[in-house]
C-alpha cells in the first residue's frame, strides 16, 4: 500500500465522526479515531490510490459509515475494548460480509466483493465522476 494523505471528514454532523461525538471514548478524540479508522480501514482493502483515500473519507462521512460507526461504538460499549480493537472488529465483519446481487443492481457495486471494500470502491468511483464533470 501507498501512503497517501488520510482526508478529513467534511460532514461532521454525519455519518462516522457525528456517530463518534456520542461515544463514551475513553482515550481517544473523534478526529483521531477518524485518522485511525481511515489508515486501518486503507489497510484492510489495500488501498494503494488518492481516489481510495477519498472514497474512505466518503463513505466514512456517510450513512453507510454512521453504520460503520454504530458497529465501532457497539463493540467499544458491550466489549470493553479500545477504539483501534473495536475498528479493527468491524473492519473484519464488515469485510467478511459479501455484496449482495440486489445492492449490487442498485448500487452498481460488483457481487460479490468484500463489503466494506464495496463500499469504498463505490464512493472512490463517484468522487472520480463527480470530479470529472
Amino acid at each position: 500500500m501507498t501512503a497517501h494523505a488520510i482526508h478529513p471528514s467534511r460532514n461532521e454532523d454525519y455519518g462516522f465522526f457525528q456517530t463518534l461525538t456520542h461515544c463514551p471514548l475513553r482515550e481517544r478524540r473523534s478526529a483521531e479515531v477518524w485518522t485511525l479508522a481511515s489508515t486501518l480501514i486503507a489497510t484492510a482493502i489495500g488501498a494503494d490510490s488518492e481516489d481510495e483515500m477519498i472514497g474512505i473519507r466518503d463513505f466514512l462521512d456517510s450513512r453507510m459509515g454512521r453504520h460503520f460507526a454504530d458497529d465501532v461504538v457497539g463493540n467499544i460499549t458491550g466489549c470493553n475494548i479500545d477504539s483501534e480493537a473495536a475498528i479493527k472488529s468491524a473492519i473484519r465483519r464488515w469485510q467478511g460480509w459479501r455484496i449482495s446481487r440486489s445492492t449490487a443492481r442498485e448500487e452498481g457495486i460488483p457481487a460479490g466483493l468484500p463489503y466494506l471494500t464495496g463500499w469504498v470502491q463505490h464512493f472512490a468511483i463517484t468522487a472520480a465522476m463527480t470530479d470529472a464533470d
